[in-house]
């Protein structure tokens, strides 16, 4: 039986290379200086939004978008002490007048959401605009300064992360968002 040659021994650590700036750091850093407005109309540049701590940014199509809504209306039930508790804020930003921001949510059937959509978009004020329909919405876990932790993109109006997921990828307790008595086996 022939052997075969023992391999080299390594004498050299592997190295990889330096890691090159993901394409979201600059595209956020040019973000980071856009104004956006609070529920009473203040401005602030964006980046005071995840400067000093980790954020979650939803960015929803428009007010109007049923679907939209009805995601912010539980986005609205992650307790503040959960957040709190992970240091992590909740923000929501839509493309519309900071007027929309305090609007009522409504839980719908596709038909029944859209045909409120339409009803709100028509008897609302003249010119009342909320942005491009054709723009989608998408989020982010960021911060605290311009680090991006997490980027989503929706591909069409129903496309949202589950809530949940969002939450436990910036380090924050899960909620239960049925309404159904939990039953633990002991």
């Amino acid at each position: 039986m022939s052997s075969q040659p023992a391999p080299p021994p390594v004498t050299e650590q592997v190295r990889r290379a330096p890691a090159a700036p993901r394409p979201e750091a600059a595209e956020l850093r040019e973000a980071s200086r856009c104004l956006v407005a609070d529920g009473e109309g203040r401005r602030v540049p964006f980046a005071a939004l995840y400067g000093e701590q980790k954020a979650i940014v939803v960015f929803v199509r428009s007010f109007l978008c049923y679907t939209c809504k009805e995601y912010v209306e539980d986005l609205a039930k992650v307790p503040r002490s959960y957040l709190q508790e992970a240091n992590v804020r909740l923000i929501v930003i839509g493309q519309s007048s900071y007027h929309h921001i305090k609007s009522p949510h409504v839980k719908s059937s596709v038909l029944l959401g859209s045909i409120k959509s339409m009803w709100r978009a028509m008897t609302g004020p003249a010119f009342d605009f909320q942005g491009d329909p054709a723009q989608q919405g998408g989020t982010l876990i960021l911060g605290p300064g311009n680090e991006v932790h997490f980027l989503h993109l929706d591909k069409n109006r129903l496309d949202h992360v589950p809530i949940n997921t969002v939450l436990q990828l910036a380090g924050v307790k899960t909620v239960n968002f049925t309404n159904k008595p939990q039953i633990i086996d002991i």
